[in-house]
C-alpha cells in the first residue's frame, strides 16, 4: 500500500478557489474495479452533490484537490435527481408508483393523494456508487462497515476497501484486498471468512478531521 492512495469518504474537497465541500460517495466501475468519480457535495446542501471525473481530481499530496473552479464545479453533472410520484389516485390511466412528474404545489380534495419525491442517483450506467458506513460481508455474516477505499493514483485501480474501527474483534482496523472482493452493490461481499478478515494486519486510517 505504500504506492497507494486513501480515499476517505467524507474528506474535504477542495477546488482551486476554496472549498467546495466533501466526498458522499465513491462510484465504481465493477468490472474494471476502478474509480470513475467521486460526488462530492457541499456542505449543508443535501442532494446538490456533483459527478467529478477522477481525471480532476489530484490526490497525491494526500488532500482532495479538484482541477477546477468552484463556478466549474457548479457546472459539473448533478449527482441526484428528483422527481415526483404521484399519489393514491393515479394519472391518466396510469396507478401510482408508474408515473413520474414535475411538483404540483396546488391543492387537492384528497388527502392522501400529495405528490410524493423520489431522489436517485445518477451514476453512469454500469457503475455503482460506494457510501460511507455501508455494509461489509463475509462468507459467514457481517464483519463491518465501508471507511473508503484505498486506489494507484495512476490508474485509479482500487487496490483495497478499508473498514471502519468497531469489528466483533476489537478496535483494529484492517483494509481487504480488491481480490477478495466478489460484489459491489447493497454492500460489499467478499469470498473470505470473519476469521480470515481478523487475521489481516492493521492500518492506520487518515480519517477527515471533522
Amino acid at each position: 500500500m505504500t504506492e497507494a492512495t486513501q480515499l476517505m469518504i467524507g474528506a474535504e474537497a477542495t477546488c482551486s478557489d476554496g472549498v467546495c465541500g466533501e466526498i458522499s460517495r465513491v462510484v465504481i466501475d465493477p468490472v474494471d474495479r476502478t474509480v470513475t468519480h467521486l460526488v462530492v457535495e457541499p456542505k449543508h446542501r443535501q442532494g446538490l452533490g456533483r459527478l467529478v471525473p477522477l481525471d480532476l481530481v489530484d490526490v497525491s499530496t494526500g488532500e482532495v484537490r479538484l482541477r477546477c473552479t468552484s463556478a466549474e464545479f457548479e457546472g459539473l453533472d448533478h449527482a441526484e435527481e428528483t422527481q415526483f410520484l404521484p399519489g393514491t389516485g393515479g394519472h391518466a390511466g396510469y396507478s401510482a408508483g408508474e408515473v413520474l412528474t414535475q411538483p404540483y404545489f396546488g391543492l387537492t380534495n384528497v388527502i392522501g393523494d400529495v405528490p410524493q419525491a423520489v431522489t436517485y442517483d445518477t451514476v453512469p450506467l454500469d457503475e455503482v456508487a460506494v457510501r460511507r458506513d455501508e455494509q461489509v460481508h463475509a462468507t459467514d455474516g457481517s464483519i463491518g462497515r465501508v471507511e473508503g477505499l484505498v486506489i494507484d493514483p495512476r490508474t485509479h485501480y482500487v487496490t483495497h476497501v478499508l473498514l471502519q474501527e468497531g469489528h466483533i474483534w476489537g478496535r483494529k482496523e484492517v483494509a481487504i484486498p480488491i481480490v477478495a472482493v466478489v460484489g459491489v452493490g447493497d454492500g460489499i461481499r467478499l469470498n473470505i471468512s470473519k476469521q480470515e478478515v481478523e487475521e489481516l494486519p492493521p492500518v492506520g486510517i487518515d480519517r477527515p478531521n471533522h
